[in-house]
């Protein structure tokens, strides 16, 4: 067992971590597709215990209560982006992002427009031209801040960057926001480098009861394809009516 801390930098409510980036510190110490499942909020600041148990990797506080855990997910049945986007329309999709003209999340380490370049990701994705309602895209040019000593952009900031654009993806399609990552299943097949132009993107896929799945997808300028995830979210408040049916299209 070790201790690890997650810094108030990668913050994403604002007293708790960024769901995205939790799920990598889980999914990073597990070779080839992971499952991240999020148990409570996760402290910032605080030493938290880190430990390998029967294969899975676990966090959880002083207390012994149980945060976050990964497992390897060898047979994971991971989304296909529905569209591949050009660097233009990702672009412009970008600038249609909610969270510009809303009061989301400004402080988050993935999504926060508050945030500085360095600091945070600044991942601005918002409704794709001539795609599926919900489909939304924006560009991801990594900082050298998150670079680890090979060069590469580190795996956890990588999972971070696939975070929030399912959220937004949902919040596209229905008009509504509200939810916490609760499951997020991803594999990275490629690390970018510093200053790399990539495209975020992500859709929705279906939604039972409380619970809304979404697909993204990390691509480079040429529209190869870098990460993807699977995501689940848990919407808050009160329960929200049965969504329109998503055609296969979209949902692929």
């Amino acid at each position: 067992m070790s201790q690890i801390v997650i810094g108030r930098q990668f913050r994403g409510p604002p007293n708790s971590g960024n769901g995205g980036y939790v799920c990598g510190v889980l999914g990073r110490e597990i070779a080839g597709p992971a499952t991240a499942v999020l148990r409570a909020p996760v402290p910032l600041d605080q030493p938290l215990r880190f430990e390998r148990r029967d294969g899975s990797v676990l966090i959880s506080n002083a207390e012994g209560q149980l945060i976050g855990k990964g497992d390897p997910a060898p047979d994971a049945k991971l989304p296909e982006p529905p569209v591949r986007p050009s660097l233009a329309a990702a672009r412009a999709a970008g600038q249609r992002y909610a969270g510009l003209v809303q009061g989301f999340h400004p402080i988050c380490f993935t999504c926060g427009a508050g945030r500085g370049e360095g600091d945070g990701l600044r991942v601005f994705t918002g409704q794709l031209a001539d795609a599926a309602k919900g489909v939304v895209a924006g560009i991801w040019t990594p900082h050298q801040a998150f670079a680890e000593p090979d060069g590469l952009i580190s795996l956890e900031v990588i999972w971070a960057a696939l975070d929030c654009p399912g959220f937004f993806a949902w919040v596209e399609r229905e008009g509504r926001h509200g939810a916490l990552l609760g499951t997020m299943t991803a594999e990275v097949l490629r690390r970018p480098a510093p200053a790399e132009a990539l495209i975020v993107l992500a859709w929705p896929i279906a939604r039972e009861g409380r619970k809304e799945t979404a697909g993204v997808a990390l691509l480079g300028a040429d529209g190869e394809l870098l990460a993807r995830a699977h995501q689940i979210w848990v919407v808050m408040g009160p329960r929200p009516p049965a969504p329109a049916p998503i055609a296969a299209a979209e949902a692929s």
